[in-house]
């Protein structure tokens, strides 16, 4: 006999697992298609476990109907999980419709009552009240209450996972009874490979996100020796003890006010494979080894973090230890340093925790004291406000703690970190009045610093660091730190959890000239002189003004125009600065005036900024609050977002579509930003990104991005000896006696008063002003820092202390802010401004939209630069002004394939046209109108160029097939009509 290969023997296979687990296997006739319950098992539910309550309700009339109609009713207002949760109440009868699942063996009753409960599995359920022949393939009930339902197929047999996702879209009516939103958890569409799921069926606007393990870090799941790829679903998941798991921990159903309509909003979470995982992998681990472990979490950005975190939070808070006899933790500390994201925790834990007034939010060390006596579970703070909360330590140093970390790499550096540590570590049987020795006091810092013993890190990222995955990573055999779970950027991508933001990836390439505007020649330091010049001309307004109105252009014809988002697509521009944000800001409002936009710009940064004699700040520019942008942002006439640094991490904005770029990214910081735009948004038809970048190139992307692709591992521990050299070095300076460090730290561990650190270190700024020279000054405060910062991020991991280390790093975290240092060419490099013009300027598309590709191997990150770092001594290569700006322009103005020289010619011969053109004068320079003057010299640049075409075809080609270089053409020749002596130049 051959092998059975069609869908009923999946069913069958999967039946037998359920009913081994101990499900019932139900009737398919038992199932009432008007209440979606299977009847036979509900009553016999109720009477076999609460027939006194039924005894109630016997002498109704009808009371059977009476029952399930109640219960209907209430499914549809509050869902089926609330009656699973809660019960169902009926005049003085009360129903509990699920017997929770046992955590301890402390109760007996407990376990026989779970015991009690009836799982069923039933095959071919015909489900349509009006339909008689339709049916889906399985449904799983709780005590009669249908829980989840799963349509199955087999690849063999010439169908797959996406013709099940199909069938529920286009043949399961949502308006059946068992698809009614809030009825069934969730629906499952399944072949032997894959999984998919979703907890809101809407016909074609149903979605669908993948219920899979992962393969080698991307979508799918791996091969199972011993069954089907996707044995896991009802091996692990769907099990009695899983599934009352997840309605008990996971699922849950909300019902919010939107803010915008004042509807109510109704949502019905149901977690993902990697979600359900994680938190339960760390829960297990947590467990068996107790308070005091480490646990980092590399999840893609996009991937769900935040529910992730909240199932995680007030799951831990219920956490007990191997006995089942006390709680593993006493509170959760949720950190952030995410202000948006703050708000978005302490929302979603009190969505989701059971358990009412156990969420507190401190910004204070008397609050959390205050909110911990008073039996708040789940602490949620900013680590920007976790400083405050050390004065709490005497308080906290004998509880066990959890402490959940949102992006550990930012909030677990420096200060924040040390404060972090000291406030939740100490030893129950210390002597809190403190040791009265100074080496003790320092002692007792160092091992504060440490990771305390009495609580346990969870440490979330999409990006770690080198000191991230050493601090919280997991060392192997091999010597590498490794992530405790992984949800890859690979794997979100393949998966369609999020989307790829560098599969349209477009870069400019700025091409310019200055031109020597005095007649001496300097001479100067030749990078630095470079750097200087193409900071001068990337940041000039002229030049702002030329690539925003490329931006907005493009955004109007290539985003608003075409519809992305249904019309709701937004878009931001990520600048080097403030100064340069706010210039941004003006000539995008500008453009946008000009082209008559229905919507608006908007700009964020932080303080307040003086440009060109104005102070701006992003109150006065926008017109509303700093707190108010993300909401004023969702709004319809807000379509583009202009940021320096803010938002570039933790804005989480499913309507971004498209981000312009004029600013140095790398690392982790390119990964962060440009993921803004990852969040898919399936009702709006979200299904691509663009970015188009004015300063990096392709390869300085894919280097940011590689590391985090797939898997993120750490090589080798960080070697710390490089605080011995860099100790060495900073003492041989000479600016300090070890006894004024020592001194120090005796005062500032015996809390002296500010006026007695001052003298010490005024002492030591003094004599680093007197004794070093420029070079040396800048040298010392190079080393120093790397000092500080190094001490700090892995003083937390190294086995052994280092009093003479520890001393060192207090000093100089209080001297180096106070060290004044100044680029000895720094006068001269400010002359050099001076003595240049920017005569052309403009742009080209150097990479059409394409994709990015990246590398699949996994990423390894080398630990902390063993290296001593410091300036370069001696001078460096001088040049004469004039060869600097001919090397500048031979390297930047690189529009076409000619010298430098050619290309200028070309500019001025096209300019010269236009000049000698018998309406210039009237047109443009006695023009008093601007809009006409601008439109009037264009058609004269137009019309140069075409008597020049015979001559420069290439250039006549480019010109008019190319709209972006056509602009920045005529920008150029603009700018060039504008410069000094232009008459002279052109020969007029």
């Amino acid at each position: 006999m051959v092998s059975q290969i069609n869908e009923a023997a999946l069913e069958s296979h999967i039946e037998n697992a359920l009913a081994m687990d101990g499900y019932r296997v139900g009737d398919p006739a038992d199932f009432d298609r008007e209440f979606a319950v299977d009847t036979k098992l509900f009553w016999e539910f109720l009477e076999a476990t609460q027939p006194k309550e039924l005894a109630k309700l016997k002498d109704r009339p009808n009371w059977q109907r009476l029952v399930l109609e109640r219960l209907n009713k209430k499914i549809k207002k509050d869902s089926a999980l609330a009656v699973l949760k809660k019960g169902l109440d009926i005049d003085d009868a009360h129903f509990d419709l699920l017997y929770r699942l046992p955590y301890n063996d402390l109760n007996p009753e407990v376990g026989a009552n779970f015991e009690a409960n009836r799982f069923s599995v039933t095959r071919q359920v015909h489900y349509s009240q009006t339909d008689t022949f339709k049916s889906v393939d399985m449904a799983l009930f709780v005590n009669g209450l249908a829980v989840a339902t799963l349509e199955l197929k087999n690849p063999w047999t010439g169908q797959t996972v996406q013709n099940a996702v199909r069938q529920y879209r286009t043949d399961r009516n949502p308006k059946e009874p068992l698809f009614e939103f809030g009825r069934c958890l969730v629906h499952f569409a399944v072949d032997p490979d894959e999984a998919f799921m979703c907890a809101q069926l809407a016909g074609n606007d149903s979605n669908f996100l993948p219920f899979n393990k992962g393969n080698k870090h991307g979508k799918g799941n791996p091969v199972n020796p011993s069954g089907h790829k996707t044995a896991y679903l009802w091996q692990d998941i769907l099990p009695r003890k899983s599934l009352a798991n997840v309605i008990e921990q996971f699922a849950k159903f909300t019902v919010e006010k939107d803010k915008k309509t004042g509807k109510e909003r109704k949502t019905l979470f149901f977690p993902r494979y990697h979600q359900l995982n994680v938190v339960r992998g760390i829960l297990e681990d947590a467990r068996q080894n107790g308070v005091g472990q480490t646990y980092l979490i590399q999840h893609s950005a996009g991937s769900g973090k935040s529910n992730s975190i909240t199932w995680l939070a007030y799951q831990l808070v219920e956490q007990y230890d191997t006995t089942g006899t006390a709680n593993l933790f006493d509170s959760v500390v949720v950190v952030t340093d995410r202000r948006v994201l703050d708000t978005q925790l302490k929302d979603n834990i009190k969505l989701f925790s059971e358990t009412k007034n156990i969420v507190a939010h401190c910004e204070s060390a008397q609050e959390l004291k205050y909110n911990l006596e008073l039996g708040k579970k789940v602490i949620i703070t900013t680590v920007q406000k976790f400083p405050f909360i050390v004065e709490g330590i005497g308080q906290l140093s004998g509880r066990k703690f959890a402490v959940i970390i949102d992006e550990a790499h930012s909030s677990q550096s420096g200060v924040a970190a040390d404060r972090v540590n000291e406030t939740l570590s100490g030893d129950e049987d210390a002597d809190f009045d403190g040791p009265a020795d100074v080496q003790d006091l320092i002692l007792a810092a160092m091992n504060q610093r440490k990771m305390s013993k009495n609580a346990s890190y969870f440490a979330f990222t999409a990006t770690p660091k080198p000191a991230t995955l050493e601090k919280f990573g997991r060392q192997a055999a091999d010597g590498k730190f490794y992530p405790f779970h992984l949800y890859s950027m690979k794997q979100a991508i393949e998966e369609k959890f999020i989307l790829d933001v560098l599969e349209k990836y477009t870069t400019y390439k700025s091409y310019y000239e200055v031109q020597k505007s005095v007649e001496d020649n300097p001479l100067f330091d030749t990078v630095k002189a470079q750097k200087r010049l193409k900071a001068f001309v990337e940041a000039s307004p002229k030049t702002i003004e030329v690539k925003a109105k490329i931006m907005v252009d493009h955004f109007i014809a290539s985003v608003w125009q075409a519809k992305k988002l249904k019309g709701k697509a937004k878009a931001m521009v990520v600048t080097r600065n403030i100064e340069c944000a706010v210039r941004y800001f003006f000539a995008i409002r500008t453009a946008l005036e000009e082209a008559n936009a229905p919507f608006k710009a908007l700009v964020a940064f932080s303080g307040e900024k003086m440009v060109d004699g104005i102070k701006h700040t992003e109150e006065a520019l926008n017109g509303f609050s700093a707190r108010d942008l993300p909401e004023e942002f969702e709004k319809d006439d807000a379509k583009i977002l202009v940021v320096a640094n803010k938002y570039l991490t933790g804005f989480d904005e499913p309507m971004l579509h498209t981000m312009y770029v004029d600013k140095k990214l790398q690392g982790v910081l390119a990964v962060q930003a440009l993921s803004r735009l990852n969040r898919c948004n399936w009702k709006l038809g979200k299904t691509d990104t663009f970015v188009l970048d004015f300063y990096n190139s392709v390869d300085d992307i894919k280097a940011a991005f590689d590391p985090f692709y797939t898997s993120t591992s750490l090589s080798e521990p960080t070697n710390v000896n490089v605080l011995h050299d860099l100790k060495d070095a900073l003492d041989g300076f000479g600016i300090y006696d070890w006894a004024e460090v020592k001194t120090f730290n005796e005062k500032f561990f015996a809390s002296a008063e500010a006026e007695e650190l001052a003298p010490i270190i005024d002492t030591v700024v003094a004599r680093f002003d007197a004794d070093l020279d420029d070079e040396q000054r800048v040298d010392f405060k190079i080393k120093a820092k790397q000092f500080v910062k190094i001490y700090a991020q892995i003083a937390a991991i190294i086995p052994f202390n280092n009093v003479n280390w520890e001393m060192l790093h207090w000093f100089l975290k209080f001297l180096v802010p106070k060290l004044k240092v100044k680029d000895p060419d720094q006068d001269k490099l400010d002359e050099l401004l001076n003595s240049v013009d920017l005569s052309t300027y403009g742009l080209e598309r150097s990479r059409l939209e394409a994709k990015i590709g990246l590398d699949e191997n996994e990423g390894e990150l080398e630990p902390q630069n063993p290296n001593v770092r410091g300036t370069h001594i001696g001078p460096g290569d001088k040049d004469p002004l004039e060869e600097i700006v001919r090397a500048f322009n031979d390297r930047h103005f690189a529009g076409w394939e000619a010298t430098p020289e050619e290309q200028r010619v070309k500019f001025i011969n096209i300019a010269k046209h236009v000049v000698d053109h018998a309406d210039y004068k009237a047109q443009v320079e006695d023009n008093p109108d601007a809009q006409n003057r601008q439109l009037a010299l264009e058609r004269l640049i137009q019309h140069a160029v075409s008597v020049e075409r015979r001559r420069e075809l290439d250039l006549y080609k480019r010109y008019a097939g190319d709209p972006d270089f056509k602009r920045a053409f005529d920008a150029s020749i603009s700018r060039l009509l504008t410069i000094r002596d232009i008459g002279s130049r052109l020969g007029r």
